[in-house]
């Protein structure tokens, strides 16, 4: 194929290094921005031919030169917590890094498919039953709020000057590689102890996606004919137990002793998150890397760091 060119802002998190080191496999000429210090070996091995270490603006995208096929926006915050701590950074880092990136979109790259990378937090609480795109929005938190704020002005770019953008709601992305979040905490919790304490009652569910899966889906968006504006759901389409996850995650590491659920809901965490996944399914994809088997692999990859 003649070359294709990838934009990946916020590559140097989790999401953003795997999508580069998979769509580089594909054949895309792979390049980043965002905030990390890399030499050209350490970012090559993530796939990017070229790394900007820079503020996501308009300017400094322009400034890579390039021309692109496709962007897949990860750059923005990831963290309930950071969003109630430090609610201006957190807009700045979701909303105005969105607004830049639509904005270069308009003027210099007006035949780019963005991809946004967005969240389920929209929505707020949610009954125990599949979140389906269409269900009502309304934020618990302002990492919800900004998300949405963010998806709103994808919108407004799509319909006022044909900015062709799809929306995926990812739900709890994990995998080899991820550094925070409920997997890691645990697994530096349980390691090496014989108890440890963990926030909520345990019966809080979520629905798991691996990082591979994720990636798959994003190619599979990227390729559909999927209309401007449309919103698409990315998790699992099944419901786990925090409890159950600890265990499964547990018996991977070798941990014998206590888990403790303290009974203290954090401010902004639902009770209840699983998604409806028949939209990505109707365009051809289905996860296929069962969460047993994930965690399996996310053990292995914890423990080896450890050695």
């Amino acid at each position: 194929m003649k070359n294709k060119y990838l934009l990946v802002t916020g590559g140097f998190g989790f999401l953003g290094r795997n999508v580069a080191k998979y769509f580089r496999e594909l054949g895309y000429q792979v390049y980043g921005i965002g905030h990390g210090n890399w030499t050209r070996d350490q970012f090559s091995v993530f796939g990017f031919e070229g790394w900007s270490e820079n503020d996501i603006t308009i300017e400094n995208i322009k400034d890579i030169g390039k021309v692109f096929d496709i962007i897949v926006h990860c750059g923005g915050s990831g963290s309930v917590a950071y969003s109630i701590s430090n609610p201006y950074q957190d807009f700045s880092k979701t909303v105005s890094g969105t607004a830049s990136v639509l904005e270069y979109i308009r003027l210099y790259n007006p035949l780019a498919r963005l991809i946004y990378p967005s969240s389920p937090a929209v929505h707020g609480e949610h009954s125990d039953n599949p979140i389906e795109e269409d269900d009502p929005i309304c934020p618990a938190s302002p990492y919800g709020e900004f998300k949405y704020m963010a998806e709103h002005l994808c919108h407004t770019y799509s319909n006022s000057f044909g900015i062709n953008v799809v929306i995926l709601r990812f739900f709890s992305v994990y995998g080899e590689g991820l550094t925070k979040q409920l997997l890691w905490d645990a697994a530096n919790k349980i390691f090496g102890s014989n108890h440890a304490i963990f926030w909520g009652g345990g019966d809080e569910t979520r629905d798991w996606i691996h990082v591979d899966d994720a990636v798959r889906l994003i190619q599979t968006v990227a390729d559909s004919d999927l209309p401007a504006g449309a919103v698409v759901n990315a998790g699992s389409g099944s419901a786990t137990t925090i409890a159950v996850v600890l265990d499964l995650l547990s018996k991977e590491l070798g941990f014998s002793g206590e888990i403790e659920f303290n009974k203290i809901v954090r401010e902004g965490d639902p009770l209840y998150y699983w998604a409806d996944i028949s939209k990505a399914e109707s365009i051809g994809w289905k996860p296929k890397i069962e969460l047993k088997d994930g965690i399996k692999r996310y053990a292995k990859w914890f423990l080896n760091q450890k050695s």
